[in-house]
């Protein structure tokens, strides 16, 4: 998005005087990330090659945290200053489980820090800012609307996402600021729900910055967590009013390649009945580590079937981070 043509109506802005801390200052830690993707690159046709969001200085040395999907297999990456610098950056790792994404900067930002959130979490209630680069301008008061259980169709959850209200339209790497002026989380999506009168209601989902600081040092010294990765099927899913129905597949991947196809309905993983998103994500994952066997059970035609998939790791259908 480009960060002149539009802003916040100045009603929706927060209020410098509402906080204990210098916003203005604050607000020039979030710096803009554009992120160049080769086009053979695996998320090129579902992402696009070339992505636009925001960052987070979260250490004096130039490390950004965003979100992932914004730097995921980039070759190149830009990243703009409040007054208007472009910096070139590199990026280090992306987090599967979370959805982190870390940018190193290749020159000097010389721009303030934001200390992670590491005291209370956030609660429903709360008043935050959620900014994206460029300044107050771009820079929406909000309110934490919920914190629960998140699952995404792409095999992604978290136990607790922060969701904020009213939505901010740049949300992705934006950063979710307390009224302490630390950082609560990073922009993911926007969604939308119905409230108890039936209206529409866009939310942002957010994920919580807590999750960061167990996995920062395995991510700086390896690029990812220094554990075993999670199976991955290579399957899109999305619920509906009678459980979890199969909305696509990756391209050559586990579940194509095991026979999946578009509208079946998975029942079960292994000896575990399937009737949500997350219950289906859970089962996956517990049946071991990336590579293991991974037993569904699908209707299709209002047939029963059960199919072995061959599970991978995410990451080997990715392009690996070069730095030029």
């Amino acid at each position: 998005m480009d960060t002149s043509d539009w802003e916040i109506p100045p009603e929706l802005q927060p209020d410098p005087s509402d906080f204990s801390f210098d916003l203005d200052e604050v607000l020039r830690s979030v710096v803009g990330v554009k992120a160049l993707i080769p086009p053979d690159g695996f998320t090129a046709q579902t992402l696009g090659t070339e992505r636009g969001g925001s960052g987070v200085v979260i250490r004096p040395d130039g490390l950004i945290a965003t979100i992932g999907y914004l730097v995921t297999e980039a070759e190149t990456i830009w990243l703009t200053t409040h007054d208007g610098r472009a910096i070139p950056g590199h990026a280090l790792a992306y987090d599967f489980e979370t959805g982190f994404g870390l940018i190193q900067a290749l020159g000097r930002l010389d721009l303030p820090a934001l200390v992670l959130e590491g005291g209370e979490a956030p609660q429903p209630g709360d008043t935050a800012v959620l900014a994206s680069a460029g300044g107050r301008k771009h820079a929406l008061r909000c309110t934490v609307a919920a914190r629960q259980e998140f699952a995404g169709y792409w095999e992604y959850m978290l136990d607790e996402a922060i969701f904020t209200a009213p939505a901010h339209p740049s949300w992705g790497g934006a950063g979710l600021i307390g009224g302490d002026g630390r950082l609560q989380g990073i922009g993911s999506l926007v969604m939308q729900q119905q409230d108890s009168k039936g209206r529409r209601i866009d939310l942002n989902m957010v994920v919580p910055a807590s999750l960061l600081p167990p996995i920062l040092d395995d991510l700086l010294a390896y690029g990812r967590v220094n554990k075993p990765a999670r199976p991955w099927l290579g399957l899109y899913a999305a619920e509906d009013e009678t459980g979890v129905v199969v909305s696509s597949m990756a391209r050559n991947g586990p579940a194509q390649k095991a026979g999946v196809e578009e509208g079946d309905r998975v029942v079960a993983v292994g000896d575990t009945r399937v009737t949500d998103l997350p219950g289906l994500w859970r089962a996956v994952w517990s049946s071991g580590s990336a590579g293991c066997r991974v037993q569904l059970t699908i209707g299709r035609d209002s047939v029963l079937r059960d199919l072995v998939l061959h599970s991978v790791d995410r990451r080997s259908f990715l392009k690996a981070p070069r730095l030029h």
